[in-house]
Formats: structure tokens, sequence, C-alpha cells
């Protein structure tokens, strides 16, 4: 699987029974502290290998820092920070890279496992399946509210604790369900991701708004106009194969476009098992989880807002 499927990582089958997954993906600091800078650029570049159902294996840093004018401190407590949650992956770190830049980047490549059988893609939702949602929206807004000083201390730290959280448990129990299809919701916001599975799907997919889990303070962000210019292109790239019902509030199109850090998985599942599935989210520790859509045969590739 390469980039022709417009996937969420490359898999090399090895063997009958083993496949490698990979991945690469870094970004600029979302937050001012560098430690916690470090653990959201680092779950952010894991997580394409749990959308495909692996595990993670070997990491290696990918750095850009501006060291002649900046404080190495700065770029040590990145690095310990992305460590942080490599080890908590059960993962290794294996090395790196890092150029000299004016402008601060880190990440991961990471290389994952995964049996051949066990692959999930983003395209294989079938009519009838439900969607679920396991972390809420709202990270790109609130980034750009934090660094305004707009928000509360107490929200703050759940938007952070919220990227900083591994989908590792998510996926885990995702594992244990004949799940259909699977992505993580990163820059191109819920409605484009949501959009990728319905194309290569060949299905409509019709979202629950009131079932979406939203970030606290999200909503009075929005109206404040703390819209982030990447949420404004997926808005615009998306519109044309969006249909939304005239109930709709505006403002929550914005939160459904805007590009997300680190956001939770969007699994795709029969019906009949999504409620089980829902249940052992919340149980094993995946408390904002969330029936929030279901696919149906009609219009193919279009996403209706209810």
């Amino acid at each position: 699987m390469g980039r022709e499927t417009s996937d969420d990582a490359g898999v090399y089958r090895l063997s009958e029974d083993l496949a490698l997954v990979q991945t690469l993906d870094f970004i600029t600091p979302v937050v001012n502290d560098p430690y916690d800078f470090g653990r959201i650029a680092a779950a952010n570049s894991l997580s394409d290998v749990y959308a495909m159902g692996g595990r993670p294996l070997t990491a290696m840093n990918v750095v850009c820092f501006p060291v002649k004018s900046m404080d190495k401190a700065v770029l040590r407590e990145i690095l310990r920070g992305g460590l942080e949650k490599i080890h908590e992956a059960g993962a290794a770190l294996v090395g790196g890279h890092s150029v000299e830049d004016p402008e601060i980047k880190y990440g991961l490549s990471v290389t994952g496992v995964v049996h051949p059988d066990g692959v999930i893609t983003n395209t294989g939702i079938k009519p009838g399946d439900a969607l679920i949602l396991t972390k809420p929206l709202g990270t790109g807004v609130l980034a750009t509210a934090i660094k305004a000083g707009m928000i509360s201390d107490e929200t703050q730290k759940r938007v952070i604790d919220t990227m900083a959280t591994l989908n590792r448990r998510a996926a885990e129990i995702m594992g244990r369900y004949p799940v259909n299809a699977c992505t993580d919701v990163t820059g191109f916001g819920l409605l484009g991701h949501a959009l990728e599975m319905a194309t290569g799907s060949k299905v409509t997919i019709a979202l629950f708004t009131d079932n979406i889990p939203l970030l606290p303070e999200v909503l009075d962000s929005v109206r404040m106009g703390l819209v982030p210019a990447g949420s404004f292109s997926n808005r615009n790239f998306c519109a044309h194969q969006v249909r939304l019902a005239e109930s709709i509030d505006p403002v929550l199109l914005d939160i459904l476009a805007d590009a997300q850090t680190s956001g939770g998985l969007l699994i795709s599942l029969s019906d009949h098992q999504a409620a089980s599935l829902l249940d052992d989210l919340k149980a094993g520790g995946v408390p904002d989880a969330a029936i929030i859509g279901l696919a149906t045969d009609a219009d193919k590739g279009i996403i209706e807002l209810r």
C-alpha cells in the first residue's frame, strides 16, 4: 500500500504474517511550552500507525531548530517530550536528523508492524456502517486561542492533554472488532477526512452534528473569529460535496473543518457492533468516544450534515 491510496501510512509486506507500516510527520509549534509541543508532535506522528491497525516499533526524530538564535534548552525539552511519548507507545528511538532552520519543526519517522490480514484502510466503509470518533474536535481553533491567551487555564490544559494523548488505547480496543475502515482526523479536519473516506469507499456519510464531541470553549472561540487559515481552506475544498440541513449553525461548520493536530480515530464498522465497541472504548479509557455518523449507498462521495 503506497501513496496512490491516500491512506495514513505505507504498508510493505515482508512475509505471509508480517508487514511494515511506515509514516513520517512533523509540525510547527501549536502550543507555547516546548515539552508539551514535543509530546503533541510525537503523538501526532505515531497516530498514523495506529490508524492502519499497526503497532509502532521504532521512531526517528525529525528536527528543524534555530540553534544560533534560540537556547538549546528549548530543543532539549522538545526532544524530552517526544521521547516520553515514544516510550509510552512501546517503541524505541533509534536516531534521527536535525537541520538549522529559523522556524522550529519537530516530528517523527515511525516504523510499525502489522499482520497483513489486519491492515485497516480508509476506504473500506460499507453501507450501513456506523462511524465512531474517539477524540473531541477543536484543537486547531483552541491552539490559536492559546497563542492569543484567550482561553482559560483549565481549557488550555484539556486541549494539550487531548493532543498529547496517544491513540494507542483506542487502536488496541478497535483491534478486537471487525472494523471496515479507519483514519485519524488531522490536518484536513473531520469534514476533509470523512470526505476522503466517503469518496474512496463510494458511500455517503451522514454526520449527526449533535453527537460530535467538542472541546470546551471552542464554540465561543470560533464566534470570536479565532479560526486558523487551514480550516477555511478545508471548508472551501469540501464545500461542493457537503450537504447541510438548514438548521445547522454555520459556526459548527467551521469546527467540523477545523484542522486538527493529533486528533482521534474515525472508525467505521457494522452498525450492529458499534454500540459494543463504543462501550468498550469508554470503559477502556477513551471517554470522549461517540457514534457520530452512518454510511449509506446514496449519492456516493457525499457528506450530509444532519
